[in-house]
């Protein structure tokens, strides 16, 4: 079709640009359908063009019989050079496609191999702790109450990390599946929030937790889990990698049609040349401590996108980072502040 179109476009204009430079035209446009098309196409757009180009452009015209044998050896040439570069250029695209397959096969060898060396960490280290505790609880060892109390706190901490690994792995398996349906209700973003650092006490963090909500926040339309997960990845991230007893702030506002969450911290901030990366599925900051498996901000993105929202970083001028994430999405007109 396209070899046709574009003889179509030469034949208006055959007389003045003449037949040779037609020839190149339609070589070029042969080279064209090769870069999208596969052999047999290729190879039918190179002998379509031969023809159309001996039958409408070298005299005498509307016939298959060539005049002269300087035309005859061109007319040779052409369709020899025609299938050549069909041949040629999809060889081209084939090979490049081949050796992209195989770079994205060592990426992703790379991030899987970088995702089991730290989980190897992330894993074996609360393994490794429940099953200390729970064999120092089985001993027959006098213990005070104190410090069996120590040791169901210690296995208690472990299982919320290796919980959260596991939930981490499940729903990145869920967002490189497409199966992530997100199911929208009315929901409160304040209850949430004060849900999520309920949870996160477990890991008794001495950081100070300060949530600023307008008076007229309303309801939006989100799911729930997702929202849930993505609050708690940021908090859980940002007390991880903030010095203890430094402040971590909570914004929530919203607009006629978007939701915006606001998280600011006051830690060391990340390296200007890296923001850019830390959404990236198995990122991990070059000079980060050991262990994490750098799916939580991914997942975070996954979650926030799913909901028809975006997530930033940035660098707080004071110090810290400042994430941001905006939903857009329905608001209700009720306010479950006022009705409190």
């Amino acid at each position: 079709m396209l070899v046709v179109l574009v003889s179509l476009a030469c034949f208006a204009f055959k007389e003045i640009i003449g037949y040779k430079v037609i020839a190149f035209i339609l070589l070029v446009t042969v080279s064209f359908v090769a870069m999208f098309y596969r052999i047999v196409p290729t190879l039918l757009a190179a002998v379509l063009s031969a023809l159309i180009w001996n039958f409408f452009f070298i005299k005498p015209y509307y016939t298959f019989h060539i005049g002269n044998t300087e035309d005859q050896f061109m007319f040779f040439m052409y369709f020899v050079i025609a299938l050549i570069n069909a041949v040629l250029t999809f060889k081209i695209r084939q090979i490049e496609r081949i050796a992209n397959e195989k770079e994205s096969k060592l990426q992703s060898i790379k991030l899987y191999n970088t995702l089991l060396d730290s989980l190897s960490h992330e894993l074996k280290t609360p393994i490794a702790a429940i099953i200390g505790s729970t064999d120092a609880l089985q001993s027959n060892a006098i213990m005070t109450e104190s410090q069996k109390e120590k040791l169901l706190e210690e296995i208690s901490i472990a299982s919320l990390r290796l919980n959260n690994q596991v939930e981490n792995l499940l729903n990145m398996s869920r967002l490189e599946s497409g199966v992530i349906v997100p199911k929208m209700d009315w929901v409160d973003v304040n209850e949430i929030v004060y849900e999520v650092i309920r949870a996160l006490k477990i890991k008794s963090y001495s950081q100070k937790i300060i949530v600023t909500v307008p008076q007229s926040l309303p309801l939006f339309k989100l799911d729930y889990g997702l929202t849930e997960h993505v609050i708690y990845n940021l908090l859980n991230n940002a007390i991880i990698y903030t010095p203890q007893k430094s402040t971590i702030n909570i914004d929530l506002s919203f607009t006629e049609d978007t939701l915006q969450i606001i998280i600011l911290d006051e830690g060391n901030g990340f390296p200007e040349d890296e923001i850019a990366l830390v959404f990236d599925k198995f990122y991990r900051l070059k000079n980060s401590r050991p262990g994490g498996s750098g799916l939580g901000l991914s997942i975070v993105k996954g979650f926030v996108e799913a909901q028809n929202g975006t997530v930033s970083l940035e660098n707080r001028v004071e110090g810290g980072a400042k994430f941001v994430v905006k939903i857009k999405t329905e608001v209700s007109k009720f306010n479950p502040t006022e009705n409190e």
